[in-house]
């Protein structure tokens, strides 16, 4: 596992000390353990959690409550490490190397096929929060999925949830999955120079990149999934996406932490729909915007229709997930998913705030 490419900033109070990814498993999992359990004092109680990306508008919640003082007020020490892609996430999950992950859904799903038992605690969103979007050069050639046919197309990582949702437009679109390239470009900078050099001809990303893009006409929207009815157009219904998932039975073993964690997302989720996009980039880290607070703003304002008010799981959300990850993707196709085990909305629904 490589060093993170970002260290999440302290909360107000300061109480966590900037640190790199090195630690090993056996760290973590001792780390892990300071959980009060049933004892309820449960002060600074370590946790650390992977975000596939810390500056991705779709996975603001997890910044955002670290700078509201949310995890603190729970007697929570939280550790947010960042890598570019969600796929990267789960690894540090499923090693053992952080006790939560900050990213799509569908991986719980994914590994449920590959026999490791995973599950979304919290749910952020019920939208993908996903763009795809065409290079200025190729929007003449390419007006829709169906055009995917032997393209160069921009995913984050391969096995990542942009991974996912490519093919699937893709297959659904009359186009194979065989018949086009992934190629996987990361997020941010590393995307919008893909886009510029030719390297992808059309790429899947989310704010605050499809800002930036859209604002230096390097690209146009071709699919657009920041909202509901965007998911429901190109998926078919409402697509749960950003979560903080972590593995079953360290959720079973540490209730007291993961009630915490609930407390705290959830209080962040409310804080949200209460307040403007605006208000909210102003609580993010400075180097966020880079360098342009209005165009950041802007950003979290197009993806704020994604975000859920209360952390619960979107009725039917797993249904169609579970339909588009058969539609591409062999593993699952011919297995039998228990949706129940993906999910709990055990302790969303008894978080105070």
């Amino acid at each position: 596992m490589r060093k993170s490419t970002r260290i999440a900033a302290l909360a107000a109070s300061g109480l966590l000390a900037v640190t790199a990814l090195t630690a090993c498993a056996n760290d973590a999992a001792t780390t892990a353990s300071s959980d009060s359990g049933s004892k309820g004092d449960g002060k600074g109680e370590k946790v650390k959690i992977m975000v596939g990306g810390l500056d991705k508008v779709i996975y603001l919640p997890a910044m955002l409550t670290q700078r509201l003082g949310y995890f603190d007020a729970e007697g929570l020490d939280v550790e947010l490490l960042s890598e570019p892609a969600g796929v990267q996430a789960e690894t540090a999950l499923v090693s053992g190397q952080v006790q939560g992950a900050v990213g799509f859904y569908d991986h719980t799903l994914d590994l449920q096929t590959k026999g490791k038992q995973v599950e979304s605690v919290v749910q952020f969103s019920q939208a993908p929060g996903e763009v795809e979007i065409v290079s200025d050069k190729a929007a003449k050639d390419i007006t829709s999925p169906k055009d995917f046919k032997g393209r160069k197309l921009g995913i984050t990582g391969l096995g990542s949830s942009t991974d996912f949702l490519t093919k699937y437009l893709a297959v659904k679109n009359g186009v194979q999955v065989s018949e086009f390239s992934p190629v996987a470009v990361g997020a941010g900078p590393t995307f919008i120079s893909a886009l510029q050099k030719g390297s992808i001809d059309v790429g899947m990303t989310t704010d605050p990149t499809v800002a930036n893009i859209l604002d230096k006409k390097l690209g146009k929207v071709l699919v657009d999934m920041r909202t509901p009815q965007g998911s429901q157009e190109a998926l078919g219904g409402p697509y749960p996406s950003s979560s903080l998932y972590m593995q079953t039975d360290w959720v079973n073993s540490h209730k007291h932490t993961v009630q915490k964690l609930a407390n705290a997302f959830v209080k962040t989720l409310k804080w949200m729909s209460t307040h403007s996009a605006d208000e909210i980039a102003a609580k993010m880290p400075a180097d966020y915007s880079q360098g342009n607070k209005t165009l950041y703003a802007q950003a979290i304002k197009s993806t704020l229709p994604m975000f859920t008010k209360d952390g619960v799981m979107p009725e039917d959300g797993p249904e169609t997930v579970e339909k588009v990850l058969k539609a591409f993707n062999p593993n699952i196709k011919n297995a039998t998913i228990d949706l129940g085990k993906t999910y709990t909305t055990e302790f969303v629904k008894k978080a105070t705030g």
